[in-house]
């Protein structure tokens, strides 16, 4: 079972830290070297080994390590606290600036817009239309002076938005939805933010207090279960979107996904996926051009239309070419 845990945290490593955060790089390719941290781990359920969820709670029960060796020690001087906060907690990053490269996709279709994202946490990514936007010097501005702007790279061929969507309606959908009215539950996402990643932090605590004076509604719920009841609330004027990111991939069984598509399609919704290639793989095997390593594919209705950033940072957006039919 550990030679499993080695394995993925070797490729958190390889595939998603390298490059991004060296810190959390270097603290996975420890626990991954380390028999003590490999016993603690096999002790959980396999959905909370991940190593995201590790080195947030030991960054949440004690202060960020410098380096595994002081990681190690607070993981066995706190053992029992660190492994409530990781059978209490999920992964649940909410990452506001992926509506940067959400926007270009949502600005194309017809509005009004009707919202529903799934695994939405605290549903930071509901309010497109409440943020800021630059592309170089290509720039949407936001609808008040306190919304964060969000900056991303953007390819020539992308097709750049020019104001921001009119969204009539939105609502999220997930298994343990953040209040963001509780300071623990906001202490918790800003946690989730690799130590690096300052600015990150910065445009998070903007886009809380943004949603903090008129949340969005998030039910409690399963992606696989309780999507079509949702829809059923959404304006019949509006177009539905059903969108998700970083979220699918929580969902082991390829055949599950699966089923979760089928039911968007059937709601007669526009679906949109940001995702690892490997989440919805006959998807990826329709694009040509390779993205960078750990880069996200975004798709619409199931076809592929741009490698991006996974917390927002860029977006590459496929040119006919790159993909097959």
């Amino acid at each position: 079972m550990t030679d499993r845990i080695v394995v993925r945290y070797l490729r958190f490593a390889e595939r998603e830290a390298d490059g991004s955060s060296p810190l959390y790089a270097a603290l996975a390719r420890g626990a991954a070297a380390d028999p003590f941290a490999l016993a603690f781990l096999a002790t959980l359920p396999d959905d909370k080994q991940q190593p995201n969820l590790l080195l947030a709670a030991i960054r949440h029960v004690s202060n960020t390590p410098r380096d595994w060796r002081q990681a190690r020690r607070a993981l066995e001087t706190h053992a029992e606290a660190i492994r409530a906060v990781m059978l209490a907690r999920r992964t649940q990053t909410n990452e506001p600036a992926r509506c940067a490269v959400l926007l270009p996709v949502l600005a194309r279709l017809t509005q009004k817009l009707a919202l529903i994202e799934v695994g939405a946490s605290a549903g930071l990514c509901l309010l497109p239309d409440r943020y800021g936007y630059a592309y170089g010097s290509h720039r949407v501005p936001p609808p008040s002076p306190e919304a964060p702007i969000f900056q991303a790279r953007a390819s020539a061929a992308t097709p750049l938005p020019d104001a921001l969507p009119r969204v009539a309606w939105c609502a999220g959908l997930d298994l343990s939805p953040i209040d963001l009215q509780d300071p623990a539950q906001c202490a918790w996402l800003e946690t989730l933010v690799w130590p690096e990643h300052i600015a990150r932090v910065q445009q998070l605590r903007a886009a809380i207090r943004i949603a903090q004076a008129d949340p969005p509604p998030i039910r409690r719920g399963d992606l696989l279960t309780d999507l079509e009841a949702l829809a059923r609330q959404a304006p019949s004027n509006a177009t539905l979107v059903v969108f998700h990111t970083a979220v699918l991939a929580y969902i082991a069984d390829q055949a599950a996904r699966d089923r979760f598509a089928a039911t968007v399609r059937s709601l007669n919704a526009m679906w949109i996926s940001n995702e690892s290639p490997g989440v919805f793989p006959t998807i990826a095997a329709r694009v040509r051009r390779r993205g960078p390593q750990g880069a996200f594919l975004l798709s619409v209705d199931g076809n592929p239309v741009a490698w991006t950033q996974p917390h927002g940072g860029w977006i590459d957006w496929l040119e006919p070419g790159d993909i097959s039919v």
